[in-house]
């Protein structure tokens, strides 16, 4: 193995980025088709909304609950989003709570177009075996805790932290703490791996974490 850019004699722990590091996707939540594919699901359930007037309150909605937070990184919770629709156009009563859950799952599936977990990096989770793992992701714990399960990648880890828990989104430093304390490690102790300079290493090593991109740890670890 080549020199290491990490000094393994200090790590305790290591956290990872979720998507573009562990799953490879990609998603289409400007194109209509995904829509249309959900406001037929939508009507099945009770709530009568064009596939358009859906696109524009789904994308209104976010951008109101953003204008209104104090946060520098703000995030919300689409479930939430998603009941607040249900209620506005129910054709019949219905229990919006649940619904929210649904309906944010089946958005998913109606506007991802490509998903899967990186081979390097499965290879990766098994290379680190003995190491507390865990995940700081920008993600929806609604469905992207399902997409983990998915591909068999949640009992790698022993801790896994989406913005929509915290209500911030990386580089914010607080959804990264928040990891470090659940695996209880303090920030010298841990590796961060990610894709995104801005996002996962240049916070992780501003609050005192060592960190490299994901394309640098499947070499370092030969996977």
């Amino acid at each position: 193995m080549s020199q290491a850019p990490v000094d393994f004699t200090r790590v305790r722990a290591v956290l990872f980025d979720c998507y573009d590091t562990l799953l490879d996707i990609s998603t289409d939540e400007r194109g209509l088709c995904g829509y249309q594919t959900l406001s037929t699901w939508a009507a099945y359930q009770g709530v009568r909304i064009a596939p358009e007037d859906l696109r524009d309150e789904y994308r209104q909605r976010i951008a109101g609950m953003m204008a209104q937070s104090t946060e520098a990184h703000p995030e919300v919770r689409v479930e939430e989003i998603f009941a607040g629709i249900c209620r506005d156009y129910a054709a019949w009563p219905l229990d919006e709570t649940i619904l929210g859950v649904l309906f944010a799952r089946s958005f998913r599936a109606s506007t991802v177009r490509r998903l899967g977990a990186f081979p390097r990096s499965r290879r990766l989770l098994s290379a680190l075996y003995g190491y507390p793992l865990g995940i700081v992701s920008n993600g929806q714990r609604v469905f992207s805790e399902v997409e983990l399960r998915m591909f068999g990648l949640s009992p790698f880890f022993r801790t896994v932290v989406f913005s929509s828990d915290v209500g911030c989104k990386k580089p914010d430093n607080r959804i990264f703490q928040v990891a470090l304390r659940r695996i209880g490690v303090e920030p010298e102790e841990a590796l961060f791996i990610g894709d995104s300079m801005t996002n996962d290493i240049i916070p992780a090593r501003r609050l005192g974490m060592q960190a490299i991109p994901i394309r640098e740890a499947w070499p370092l670890f030969s996977v």
